[in-house]
């Protein structure tokens, strides 16, 4: 009787979570180290496109997704100044009949404690906190993941789950150097009952103007409304979720906004700002026996709602390659590269071309401006930039 794989994965978020409950269930034995004290998330949303809620639905969180998710209706394009509303995609039903899976719109702690109990109900000592790794090297026919309390951990396969600022992608390609885009976003989340009736519909909202663009959605089984605004400005560029803001500060970047746009800021419990950068996209993930997924190998700005789809998709297909390969895992970790990189390479550069379309020079004037949302959000452009993303079968895409 062969032994089982065992794959270490490096960094407890979204990502790893899902590529570790897939391995389990497909009887490989692994181990999660995560660098943080505790394993959550932080409070932010999360869209998950139908793409990625067949994969969870496809591991056995369907009902939980049901559960803790806001089932979007549709999604809608609103004029910065005059609040015009534009159709993007209608969804609900629709979302189910042509794309087999509805379109949630979650807190990110929801989703990835979702993730831990579900890893945890198969090994219950699979994750470790307070673990960071800081280095790996290869024995033989095993990687030892070095941790920087000095402990180690073997395994046939070591999986670089280690986000934006990757330990284990620099010690494979070296440091890489990311563009800044010219501005920052501001998130927060605002309790719905701040809020009038007409911005509480489970509804995705992307205001558009001429230098900046804000999304809403409701997250929490409709208790909060998330808010992620990215504002053209140079002044600020330190790459992290959890820099704190001022009400101040944020107000000021929205003068002359929609009133709609002016009361939820006003609203938002903490302001936090993060500045936006292009990484460069990566042509290969794996060497030997080691391999990325998510943030660590295809950061994106978030103007296609798909890095934790994207990340999700990752883990799916990762446990699946490996399934297939297990005799061979450096086999196996290239069939998985060849899966998905130009997915991931195509969705980094049209998530970049939308900073483009959501700020546009048009908009600052109204006519002009509903011009250009009747061209750039005609139904065929729509189903163009979307169908490809949401019709992706991670379940059973070729490996």
């Amino acid at each position: 009787m062969s032994k089982k794989l065992k794959v270490a994965v490096s960094g407890g978020g979204i990502g790893g979570l899902t590529a570790a409950l897939a391995m389990l269930q497909r009887g490989m034995d692994v181990e999660v180290v995560e660098q943080a004290q505790e394993l959550k998330e932080i409070g932010a949303g999360v869209q998950l496109g139908p793409n990625g809620v067949r994969v969870l639905q496809s591991l056995g969180l369907g009902e939980q997704l049901a559960q803790w998710g806001v089932e979007s209706t549709s999604k809608e394009v609103r004029i910065w100044s005059t609040g015009k509303t534009v159709p993007l995609l209608n969804l609900g039903a629709e979302s189910v009949a042509r794309y087999g899976a509805p379109y949630y719109m979650m807190h990110r702690a929801d989703l990835h404690q979702m993730l831990v109990d579900a890893v945890r109900a198969l090994k219950p000592d699979a994750l470790h906190v307070n673990a960071q790794g800081v280095g790996f090297r290869t024995i033989g026919d095993e990687v030892e993941l070095q941790l920087k309390d000095g402990r180690h951990v073997r395994a046939d396969v070591l999986v670089g789950a280690d986000g934006l600022h990757s330990r284990v992608r620099r010690q494979l390609v070296g440091e890489h150097k990311p563009q800044f885009t010219g501005g920052m976003a501001w998130r927060g989340l605002i309790p719905m009952e701040r809020l009038p009736e007409h911005l509480r519909r489970p509804v995705g909202t992307n205001w558009i103007g001429p230098h900046g663009h804000t999304i809403t959605y409701p997250v929490r089984g409709g208790e909060l409304l998330n808010f992620v605004g990215h504002v053209e400005r140079d002044d600020w560029q330190v790459e992290s979720w959890t820099e704190a803001g001022t009400l101040e500060e944020c107000r000021a970047d929205y003068v002359g906004w929609h009133p709609d746009v002016q009361l939820m800021v006003e609203n938002i419990e903490h302001h936090f700002k993060w500045a936006l950068f292009l990484h460069p996209t990566m042509k290969q993930w794996s060497y030997g026996r080691v391999t990325l997924l998510g943030d660590a190998c295809h950061s994106t700005l978030p103007y296609l709602a798909q890095g934790a789809n994207m990340a999700i998709e990752d883990g799916l297909v990762l446990a699946r390659a490996l399934e297939a390969g297990a005799a061979n895992p450096v086999a196996a970790l290239q069939r998985y590269d060849n899966a998905r990189i130009e997915r991931t390479t195509r969705i980094v550069d049209q998530s970049s071309a939308n900073l483009t379309r959501f700020h546009n020079a048009q908009l600052a004037d109204p006519v002009q401006a509903d011009n250009y949302t009747s061209v750039e959000w005609d139904p065929a452009r729509i189903r163009e930039r979307y169908e490809w993303l949401f019709t992706y079968d991670a379940v059973n895409v070729p490996i």
